[in-house]
């Protein structure tokens, strides 16, 4: 009778540290918990521990004088559950090859010192536009690389807006949780109280997610129309013709798209937009590539704002033109949630009542 009173009085006290953790204002880890970032984002690394109320833990990640990535954990991460925060992509002072070898090499480094639990957030997920054989004699990227962080030891994978949803298939046997960007970019975009707004494809393959952005539209109280653009590529990152499936005459025009690189397609996109009568052309980017001359290529293109997030920093002076918005309270949460056990579709509980952020 006693054994089962003591444990009656541990769930009621672990149910309301929990629930306190979990709704109230302060989101807290639990103190088995270590959050660590590679060099590749250490900005959004930080912008999410600091939501925590935690630091960042101690690690000295260098290099060798050829190049070679060296690291040294600087405290104990025995039994504990670790986060590592690193997205595979480029920035000031490193490639994507970099950021990529400091993301297994910080695994491995956990997994050699006993960490209980590794999981690994990636806000990008580099490599996945090869996530399938077009050709012959072509690696598959996504899964070469999914193949590598989980023969490394990660346990878990969380990612915003995987380029293709089958990369989840790509990790074996760990669960991966792919969010949505649109539960804090759609907020904004109810916002700017846009007139007959439609929601833009910039290909068939993205209309799974435009759809989602309507819905997630719909849910902060404004609704928009879907439009399609069909485009033929020469080559990658070379569009030979664009056609419009859809009316845009007279409107708001949102185009939505995980990623942008050059620049080139999404200014063309903007312009077929604007040639077909929209009346002000907004994007919805996730993740900001923007490789070369993309800046330059934003900023006199026909788009009158382009909103991304901040899963890649940027590498360079970002145009007026260019909102940025913070993953970092959805990643929070999805961290909170991940250490105590709890379901990530939360998440989209409390977006339907707005309180992520």
């Amino acid at each position: 009778m006693n054994k089962l009173l003591a444990y009656f009085c541990f769930t009621l006290v672990w149910i309301s540290t929990h629930a306190f953790c979990l709704h109230s204002g302060a989101l807290r880890l639990q103190t088995n918990a270590l959050i660590f970032s590679g060099n590749a984002n250490i900005e959004l690394s930080q912008k999410i521990a600091k939501l925590l109320n935690t630091p960042l833990g101690e690690a000295d990640i260098t290099r060798f004088n050829d190049g070679e990535v060296k690291i040294q954990i600087k405290e104990s991460v025995r039994n504990k559950h670790v986060f590592i925060v690193q997205p595979i992509c480029s920035n000031l002072e490193q490639s994507v090859n970099d950021n990529l070898m400091e993301l297994f090499l910080l695994i491995r480094t956990m997994k050699r010192a006993s960490a209980d639990k590794i999981t690994v957030i990636i806000p990008y997920y580099g490599y996945a536009r090869q996530d399938r054989k077009v050709k012959s004699r072509v690696p598959i990227s996504a899964a070469d690389v999914a193949f590598m962080l989980e023969k490394a030891g990660a346990d878990r994978v969380v990612a915003i807006d995987l380029h293709c949803d089958q990369i989840q298939g790509f990790f074996q046997n760990i669960p991966v949780d792919n969010l949505c960007a649109s539960l804090v970019c759609a907020p904004y975009i109810a916002t700017k109280k846009l007139s007959n707004a439609v929601v833009v494809s910039p290909d068939a393959g993205g209309v799974e997610r435009a759809n989602q952005f309507i819905l997630d539209l719909n849910k902060n109280g404004m609704s928009a129309e879907l439009a399609v653009i069909s485009k033929q590529r020469l080559k990658a990152g070379v569009i030979s013709s664009m056609q419009l499936i859809g009316n845009v005459e007279n409107t708001d025009a949102i185009i939505v798209d995980d990623l942008c690189d050059t620049g080139g397609t999404l200014a063309k996109a903007a312009q077929l937009l604007k040639d077909n009568g929209a009346r002000r052309v907004f994007a919805v980017i996730t993740h900001p590539v923007f490789s070369g001359e993309a800046l330059k290529i934003i900023e006199t293109s026909v788009i009158d704002e382009i909103i991304i997030t901040d899963t890649i920093p940027l590498r360079g002076q970002a145009p007026e033109k260019i909102t940025v918005i913070s993953v970092a309270p959805l990643l929070s949460r999805a961290i909170v949630y991940i250490n105590s056990g709890q379901s990530l579709s939360t998440l989209f509980r409390e977006h339907e009542n707005k309180h992520i952020v």
